[in-house]
């Protein structure tokens, strides 16, 4: 007998070791021989980390399509697996190292730090794992992958190596975003935007030899100049004043008709004494401050494209700490004439921090007279997302990929259809991206990575090869002398005394970015470059599941390493789900304090009221908004069902083994069977469709209103009659449909289904095998007209019951139903369920008339008008001036919105969450009116 409650807390370990130990979520596991293949890879989660609600949806969403499919009899493989996570782990275990007062890494050494790093992930690395198993997650625990294990590792020196090959990797100077905290170059998606109430300061630079300029100083209604006043200087703005001792131009826009003239003049950098051209450039903007822009190109992105156009100097005036750097700088000293102001610049300035030379830099410009102003300027400041400082652009050294080559074949697959996105206007964003994509940064300044496998000789000669013992016989062949590895400095030195008899190689001692590794995930994690059976049978894979912000970072990457390496797209579908925000629609955050922990929702109403919801709510293209109320409701839905299911046992609904519900001669059984069909095939549907909320509602109404509120209360009185047969035929039915039920919400809720699987079997019998190894239910029966007449019946007594509840009619009052102009089927229909419309409508009495009675309320169902005579039994004039003073209410609130919403300065600065939730409201109040309108009009035709 089931218990009297549902205690998820102790079914879910012990269903998951079931799972486990039946080693049910392998690949292939319950499938046909020869069944196709269907193959998810799961995003890699960082192995620092810990399930957020973001990985919540991610992997719900997968897991339901996973045991869909494996139901369905298809030969699954949903591929796990970690990703090295180089930033963060790396960061983890130095933090380790120094709260224990335990030597630095570079104290350590790399071999002894490195072997710590993996000491580390053995202990405290991918708990995440265990928590997606408490989510439900059936991966092939079995196939675990890391992107620094061996397997993973052979393919990308074969990928890094093949490339570098092919000419679409080599190495650069270029910009990159610099974290002068980690001392490495980050991504973009690495980088967090942070507003900053900062300044924009005006700085005069004089012109060369005294040159003067007519410059505007007044305008007319029109914009054209009417005052203008003599000037020797250019005015430019920055909000970053350090830099400009790298400046080396000053661009006006070619079209700027006060600055014509000046292209190709010269002026003079205060500070320094540096010589810089004044170019015409489209990049300046005439309406933005004095139209006349400094350019820095080693430490801006925009400038250095400027630089690039007019083949500017690139002048790097921070070190890898973003501290000044101007003696012996060669860069910065080309072509400065010594003078006192540039030793003063260098005594003053270098060695310093960036924001300690910004305020005495300020300082000084203003005692020299060129400080023009300074503005207020709120502004956007770029910062890493770990080390936590504002980034540097830095031009330095790095690996590139040249990812524009690479991305003509990935940006092909999608606008012909071969891989598709949904929701598809991510297309949009996808093409944006790779057409206009830059070369790829693959090096960072970390330990903990794959190292790069590239040895340079002393003269900088490089040998990428797979190995270190066939980078030394290149290089043997190459200088035709015995090579070794040593470290740089050595090597260096070697060859700066004449190398020798032997020529010493060091090895890069950068590592690639992580999204390099995780680009091949499709394919390396299935054994490549080795072709393995798993290979063959699973790739390309089936579809990908994943959040919009890495469709360039790692979507767009596997696209274009699998086109170039396994010739064909790694997925046919992408599905990109939207973010998970809190109930009023803003952005998760620590430091707003909405962040909701998974594992503790979980904890209080357990995985698959957590899953039910956020399937329910994740309709294509539309963020969620999440409540903890809406996982509180969810946890009713399983406690509803558990009582059904409950109820059933306790009325003998037992498994009959064979079965047949074709053979049921009921109508109410029919009716009962051909709806499980009906909802099976929606939530199908659905489901093929990516449409996850439309699934899970489906299946939400049929159990909750189709199978427990009317099937079950319908049956009701055959349970208690007296007809065996009727009995037998029922109960056997409603267990045969309370079966199908738990194949349908497997997918979303598997625990609480699982469990009742087993435990409504242990009268007659445990089931063949486990509910997630079992066939998805295919209709058993169509019986449209059992279907029709049940439905009739259902829609007839929810639509009086609505009435009722319009009109405010007392709950325990019971009132006459008149059915006017019925036909013969709708007679007939009205003799046979009469008992039920009288019990379940609260009817006093179910009779015919061919006349409407005085003073009732209209329903007009079919061809026939069902009325219900309330005259007398409600206070129409109260109900009235109810609804009336109701309806006033309902107005007067739209109106408020319908005005917030016309006005375009609310549209254009509310937050995007905010205006959709006013749209929200405005669409339940119309709902509301339309429903009080309704009811206003029956009160009308009573009189």
């Amino acid at each position: 007998m089931l218990d009297k409650t549902y205690d998820a807390a102790s079914v879910e370990p012990r269903i998951t070791e079931m799972w486990e130990k039946a080693d049910a979520s392998r690949a292939g596991a319950g499938a046909a021989e020869g069944a196709p293949s269907y193959t998810i890879v799961i995003p890699p989660p960082n192995v620092t980390g810990s399930l957020h609600m973001g990985h919540a949806l991610n992997n719900t969403l997968q897991d339901i399509l996973v045991r869909f499919e494996r139901m369905r009899g298809k030969d699954v493989l949903w591929q796990p697996g970690m990703d090295h996570a180089g930033i963060a782990t790396q960061m983890v275990v130095e933090r380790q190292l120094a709260e224990r007062k335990e030597p630095s890494r570079r104290e350590m050494g790399r071999a002894a730090f490195l072997d710590r790093v993996w000491t580390w992930k053995g202990e405290s690395g991918g708990m995440i794992f265990n928590q997606l198993k408490r989510l439900g997650a059936s991966c092939d625990w079995s196939r675990e992958r890391f992107t620094m294990d061996e397997g993973l590792s052979a393919a990308v020196l074969e990928v890094f190596v093949s490339l570098y090959k092919d000419g679409l990797i080599y190495k650069d100077k270029r910009l990159v975003n610099w974290d002068p905290k980690l001392l490495t170059a980050i991504s973009d998606l690495e980088v967090v935007q942070q507003d900053v109430k900062g300044n924009l300061w005006h700085f005069r630079y004089p012109l060369e030899g005294g040159a003067t300029y007519q410059a505007p100083i007044a305008f007319d209604d029109e914009g054209n100049p009417t005052e203008f006043e003599t000037r020797d200087y250019i005015v430019v703005a920055t909000t970053r004043p350090e830099t400009m001792l790298g400046d080396t131009a000053v661009a006006v826009n070619p079209e700027d008709p006060r600055y014509k003239d000046l292209i190709g003049k010269h002026v003079i950098l205060p500070l320094v004494g540096r010589r810089i051209p004044i170019v015409g450039d489209d990049y300046a903007d005439p309406t933005a401050g004095s139209g006349a822009v400094k350019i820095t190109p080693a430490h801006d992105f925009n400038d250095f494209e400027v630089g690039k156009r007019h083949d500017l100097p690139m002048i790097s005036i921070l070190d890898r700490e973003a501290a000044v750097v101007l003696r012996d700088n060669p860069e910065f000293l080309e072509g400065v004439p010594a003078s006192a102001m540039l030793d003063e610049t260098m005594a003053a300035f270098h060695g310093k921090d960036r924001f300690v030379v910004r305020k005495a830099l300020v300082a000084r410009m203003e005692e020299l007279g060129l400080l023009d102003r300074v503005d207020d300027h709120p502004h956007m400041v770029p910062h890493g997302d770990r080390g936590g400082v504002p980034i540097e652009p830095m031009l330095t050294d790095q690996w590139y990929v040249d990812a524009a080559t690479l991305a003509k074949p990935a940006i092909a697959s999608v606008r012909e259809g071969r891989t598709r996105f949904v929701p598809s206007n991510w297309d949009k964003t996808y093409y944006e991206w790779m057409e206009n994509i830059q070369p790829w940064c693959v090096s960072r300044q970390l330990w903990w990575g794959h190292q790069i496998p590239a040895w340079y000789g002393p003269d900088g000669k490089v040998f990428v090869e797979k190995s270190e013992a066939e980078a030394l016989a290149a290089a043997s062949a190459f200088y035709g002398k015995p090579v070794e590895v040593t470290d740089t400095e050595a090597a260096i030195a070697s060859w700066e005394a004449g190398a020798g008899d032997k020529v010493l190689l060091h090895r890069d001692e950068d590592v690639l970015d992580t999204w390099f590794s995780s680009a091949l995930w499709p394919f390396s994690t299935l054994g490549w470059p080795d072709k393995t059976p798993e290979l063959a049978r699973y790739f390309p894979t089936s579809v990908l599941i994943t959040g919009f912000d890495i469709i360039f970072f790692w979507v767009a990457r596997m696209m274009m390493m699998s086109l170039h390496f396994m010739k064909t797209e790694p997925f046919e579908t992408v599905y990109i789900h939207a973010l998970v925000r809190d109930e009023k629609g803003q952005k998760m955050s620590k430091s707003k304090g909405n962040v909701i922990d998974p594992l503790k929702l979980i904890d209080e109403f357990g995985a698959d009221a957590l899953r039910f919801t956020l399937a329910a709510m994740a309709a294509q293209g539309r963020d969620i908004k999440l409540a903890t109320s809406r996982v509180g409701g969810y946890r009713n839905f399983a406690t509803k069902l558990w009582n059904a299911a409950r109820f059933a046992e306790m009325n003998g609904c037992r498994r009959v083994a064979g079965f047949d519900p074709a053979r049921a001669t009921r109508t109410l059984n029919r009716w009962i069977a051909t709806e499980v069909g009906r909802c099976a095939e929606d939530v199908t549907a659905a489901l093929e469709g990516y449409r996850f909320n439309d699934a899970a509602n489906a299946v939400y109404r049929f159990v909750w209103n189709t199978y427990c509120d009317w099937f079950l209360e319908l049956a009701k009185p055959v349970f208690n009659g007296d007809d065996e047969a009727a009995k037998a035929e029922t109960r056997a039915t409603a267990a045969w449909a309370l079966d199908e039920i738990l194949k349908i919400l497997h997918p979303f809720m598997p625990f609480l289904t699982e469990e009742l699987w087993e435990r409504l079997g242990e009268e007659t019998g445990k089931p063949d095998q486990l509910l997630m190894l079992t066939r998805w239910p295919a209709p058993a029966l169509v019986d449209t007209a059992a279907a029709d007449e049940i439905n009739w019946l259902v829609n007839l007594i929810t639509e009086i019951r609505s009435v009722r509840s319009e009109m405010n009619v007392p709950a325990g009052a019971q009132i006459p139903v008149v059915v006017v102009g019925a036909n013969a089927t709708t007679q007939a229909r009205l003799a046979t369920h009469e008992a039920a419309i009288l019990r379940l409508a609260r009817a006093e009495t179910l009779g015919q008339a061919q006349d409407l009675p005085k003073g009732a309320a209209q329903i007009i169902y079919g061809e026939a008008t069902v009325c219900l005579p309330l005259a007398g039994v409600i206070d129409l004039a109260a109900e009235q001036a109810r609804l009336s003073k109701e309806l006033g209410k309902i107005a007067e609130e739209m109106g408020r919105i319908e005005k917030k919403l016309s006005n375009p300065a609310f549209i254009e600065k509310a937050r995007e969450e905010v205006v959709e939730g006013e749209r929200e409201k405005l669409a339940e109040l119309s709902e509301r009116k339309a429903q009080t309108e309704l009811a206003l009009s029956r009160l009308a035709q009573i009189g």
